[in-house]
């Protein structure tokens, strides 16, 4: 597309917020929206985020945690770590696929994969490879980036996807791309919350005033709160990441609280639960995304199929995927948990003879937690054969 540069006066430059959009939106983004610095909810936003870090809800989200100089929490303002931005971009990806839902009826014997983690390109060839979308999004960002380059010249710029120091569902909801739910995630009005964020901060203003916010559309439905099996969602919009399962699936290394064990089910990388039950995903669109397809093996996988995969076989299957982000030993931990979630009995043999296998040490130590939770608890519920 051709930019109409635009200025403010003799010496600054200015970026058309239609303009920009219709750039990223050509560029593979599902809808983008650009927003001036700094944000107008900048003060509240600053505020919940040192609530949210002060109450230990982070967990060992360390960089959450992260602090300048002065003592301020560095994600808490986009001006903290980039003093020189004006405005950012934001832009967001739908991954919405027409696969079953976490909540759907499956297999006792079959786990759970977060959806975003099922994400695959097509070859030239057909072939399905693994992709990460935060790959594919900065690769999209950085082509952005580039033609505004080309047009304005030279200017300071960052581009991040999940990779940061900014709150970037704070700084979508202030450019209008939706609210923030109950579930604490952003929801779009028409692509719902299953979608992907990245953000390129941008030395130069935007010409236009900050865009419209979308009010709160969750009225009194509590879906997400009622749902979450961990108690997670202490409150309407609190999240306490301890109790995620995403997060204890994910983020967290060491072993896993028995009293959360059982709310965890067969999820074990990720969950989707607050937002499959959310109203606002019934009819979002299907994402046609050629490098964000889906690799349907990942869709209620085989628990044994992937307990039987070695730490080789799991890194050649997993290599371009955020699930290999996990580790091998985290992934066994959530395998086991969720075996001993499932009720079925072939399991225990199995179960048993890790006893012998997993070598003493920091690494294993979760994984040799959980193996002893599930034992006993399969046992417990007796089981379904």
């Amino acid at each position: 597309m051709v930019l109409t540069m635009q200025t403010a006066d003799s010496e600054h430059l200015t970026l058309d917020s239609h303009q920009v959009r219709t750039l990223a939106l050509e560029f593979g983004f599902t809808e983008a929206a650009l927003l001036p610095l700094p944000a107008q909810d900048v003060e509240r936003t600053d505020t919940r985020f040192c609530r949210f870090v002060e109450a230990g809800y982070h967990g060992q989200m360390h960089y959450l945690a992260r602090r300048d100089e002065a003592g301020n929490l560095v994600r808490g303002r986009v001006d903290r770590p980039f003093p020189w931005a004006r405005s950012v971009l934001l832009c967001m990806a739908s991954y919405y696929s027409d696969a079953p839902k976490s909540v759907e009826t499956a297999s006792a014997s079959s786990g759970w994969i977060a959806r975003y983690a099922w994400t695959a390109r097509r070859e030239a060839d057909g072939t399905l490879r693994p992709s990460d979308y935060h790959k594919v999004l900065l690769k999209r960002l950085r082509q952005v980036e580039a033609v505004l380059k080309e047009r304005y010249g030279s200017f300071e710029s960052r581009a991040y996807v999940d990779t940061g120091p900014m709150l970037e569902r704070a700084a979508a909801r202030a450019a209008g791309l939706g609210w923030i739910g109950k579930n604490t995630c952003l929801i779009h009005p028409k692509h719902g919350s299953f979608t992907f964020l990245a953000a390129l901060l941008l030395e130069l203003p935007a010409a236009d005033a900050a865009p419209m916010t979308i009010p709160d559309r969750c009225g009194s439905c509590t879906r997400c709160l009622d749902a979450c099996p961990t108690g997670a969602l202490i409150a309407p919009y609190q999240m306490d990441a301890t109790r995620c399962i995403a997060y204890l699936t994910i983020e967290h290394r060491d072993g896993i609280d028995p009293d959360l064990s059982e709310g965890i089910g067969r999820q074990i990388f990720g969950c989707d639960i607050c937002q499959d039950v959310c109203p606002w995903n019934r009819k979002a669109p299907i994402a046609r995304d050629e490098q964000l397809g889906v690799r349907r093996e990942l869709v209620n996988p085989d628990l044994e199929w992937l307990a039987e995969l070695d730490e080789a076989q799991f890194e050649a299957m997993f290599n371009g995927s955020p699930i290999r982000r996990t580790g091998y030993w985290s992934m066994r931990r959530n395998l086991v948990t969720a075996m001993g979630n499932s009720g079925v009995l072939r399991f225990l043999p199995w179960l048993e003879r890790q006893r012998t296998v997993a070598p003493p040490g920091a690494d294993t130590a979760g994984f040799r937690q959980a193996l002893d939770w599930a034992l006993s608890r399969l046992r417990s519920l007796g089981g379904n054969g």
